[in-house]
C-alpha cells in the first residue's frame, strides 16, 4: 500500500533544487507499471494488471501535483490526489484479487467519493491545507483497512503472504497516524511555499518512494511465486484426468507422509485400476477411453475429502493417499468411487459401456514409505482383479512363519 501526499505539491509550479524530488516518485512509478505491464505480458492474471494501473496512477498523480501548470484556484489538486486515491483502490484489488477474494469495490468508491467531496470544500468553500491532508491521507487509509479486513481470516502459511499482510497493515497505521502526528506537531500552513518546505511533505516525499519500492518488490515476489507455482503445476498435473501425474503425486503424497509420521497420524492409500481399459480403447475409440479418464478424475476428486491427493500414475492407473485416515475410511471411499464411476461417465459413453474398476487399499504403519505402501496397495490390487475384477481389496501381511526345530 502507498503513502500519500493528500494536497502538498509545488504551490506556484516552480522548478527549483528540488526537481530530483519531484521526479523521485514519478519515476519510480512509471518504472514500476513497466515492470509489472511485462509481468502480465508473460502471466495473465487481472491482479498484476490492477498493479501496474495503480503505478501508472501513482505516476500520473505526482506530475499532476508537483509538475503541471498552477490552474485557478488550485484545480489540478483534484486529479492529482484523485490519482492517490485510485493508487490505493487498484492496489489493494491487485492484493485481494491474488487470494481470489471480492474486491470491495462498492466500498473503495464510496470512501473515494467522500474523500474528494471533503478535499473540494476545504480547497474551494472553506480552504485549508490541513484538512485536505486529513481528507485524502485518511481516505487512502480506510481503503489500506480494507486489504487487512479482507486478509485477516486467511491463513498466511508462506513468507510473502505474511509480508503483504503486514505491508498492508503498516500502511494503513501510517496513512491513518502519520499526518495527526506531523501536523499537531508541527501546526497548519497558510500557504504551500511553506507546507512544501514542512517536516511532512519531506517525510511523504521520501517514505513514498522507500513505500513504492517496498510494496513493489512485495508484489513482484508474489508474482513470481504465482508463476513458479503455475509452471510446477505445468510439470505435475495430468491435463486428461485433472489429477497430478506420477511425479507430481509422488512428490506430494511422500511429503504429506512425512507429515503424517512426524505427527504420529495414520494415512491410507488406495490404487485403482480400470478394467479391461485396452479392450475399451479397441472396441470404442480412444477418445471414449479418455472420457472415462477424465471422468474418473472428476469422480474421484468429488468423492474424495479436501485433503486427498490423487494422481494418475499410469496410462488407466490411479492413486489416492489419504493423509489422517484408517482402512474403514479409505475402504468406503474406494466403494463409493468403485459404485460411482459408471454415472460418473454420464452420457459421456455409449449408453452399452459399462466402465469399471478395481481398487487395491493399504494403511500406513510406523516407518512406512510410499514406495512400500505403493507395493502393497499394488498386491490388493491385482488380488481384486484374481478375483474377477470391480472389486475393492484390503492388503494383507503374508503371515510369519517360524522356524522350527
Amino acid at each position: 500500500m502507498l503513502r500519500y501526499p493528500g494536497g502538498a505539491g509545488s504551490g506556484n509550479g516552480k522548478l527549483n533544487g528540488q526537481i530530483f524530488i519531484s521526479l523521485l516518485n514519478p519515476g519510480i512509478g512509471l518504472l514500476f507499471a513497466v515492470a509489472f505491464f511485462l509481468l502480465w505480458l508473460n502471466h495473465r492474471e487481472r491482479y498484476v494488471a490492477y498493479a501496474a494501473g495503480a503505478y501508472v496512477a501513482t505516476a500520473a498523480a505526482f506530475l499532476i501535483q508537483d509538475l503541471s501548470p498552477v490552474l485557478p484556484m488550485e484545480l489540478q489538486r483534484l486529479p492529482a490526489n484523485f490519482g492517490f486515491l485510485l493508487t490505493g483502490m487498484l492496489f489493494a484489488a491487485a492484493i485481494i484479487k491474488r487470494y481470489a477474494l471480492p474486491i470491495p469495490w462498492r466500498a473503495m468508491t464510496i470512501t473515494v467519493a467522500v474523500s474528494m467531496t471533503v478535499f473540494s470544500w476545504f480547497l474551494l468553500v472553506q480552504p485549508s491545507i490541513a484538512a485536505r491532508i486529513y481528507s485524502v491521507s485518511l481516505g487512502a487509509g480506510v481503503i489500506a483497512l480494507m486489504i487487512v479486513r479482507a486478509l485477516w481470516p486467511l491463513d498466511r502459511p508462506y513468507v510473502i503472504d505474511k509480508v503483504l499482510f503486514w505491508v498492508a497493515t503498516l500502511s494503513a497505521l501510517n496513512l491513518i497516524i502519520r499526518p495527526i502526528v506531523i501536523l499537531s506537531l508541527g501546526g497548519g500552513f497558510n500557504d504551500y511555499v511553506g507546507f512544501q518546505q514542512s517536516v511532512y511533505w519531506t517525510t511523504v516525499q521520501f517514505s513514498q518512494a522507500m513505500v513504492s519500492i517496498m510494496a513493489a518488490i512485495s508484489l513482484m515476489v508474489a508474482v513470481a511465486l504465482d508463476m513458479l507455482g503455475d509452471l510446477r503445476r505445468q510439470v505435475d498435473d495430468d491435463d486428461l484426468s485433472g489429477l497430478l501425474n506420477r511425479r507430481g503425486f509422488e512428490a506430494a503424497a511422500g511429503a504429506a507422509l512425512r507429515r503424517c509420521a512426524d505427527a504420529g497420524r495414520p494415512a491410507a492409500l488406495l490404487i485403482a485400476d480400470l478394467d479391461n481399459f485396452k479392450k475399451v480403447n479397441d472396441t470404442h475409440g480412444h477418445a471414449v477411453g479418455d472420457a472415462i479418464i477424465a471422468a474418473f478424475g472428476a469422480h474421484a476428486r468429488a468423492t474424495g475429502p479436501g485433503d486427498m491427493i490423487a494422481g494418475r500414475v499410469g496410462g488407466e492407473e490411479f492413486a489416492m493417499l489419504l493423509p489422517g485416515a484408517g482402512i474403514e475410511a479409505a475402504r468406503q471411499l474406494a466403494e463409493a468411487v468403485r459404485t460411482g464411476l459408471a454415472s460418473a461417465c454420464g452420457d459421456q459413453i455409449p449408453p452399452t459401456l459399462t466402465p469399471t474398476t478395481c481398487i487395491g487399499i493399504t494403511a500406513n504403519v510406523p516407518g512406512a514409505s510410499l514406495s512400500l505402501l505403493m507395493r502393497q496397495a499394488d498386491e490388493a490390487l491385482y488380488a481384486a482383479k484374481r478375483s474377477g475384477r470391480n472389486c475393492v481389496r484390503t492388503f494383507t501381511p503374508k503371515p510369519v512363519l517360524l522356524a522350527t526345530a
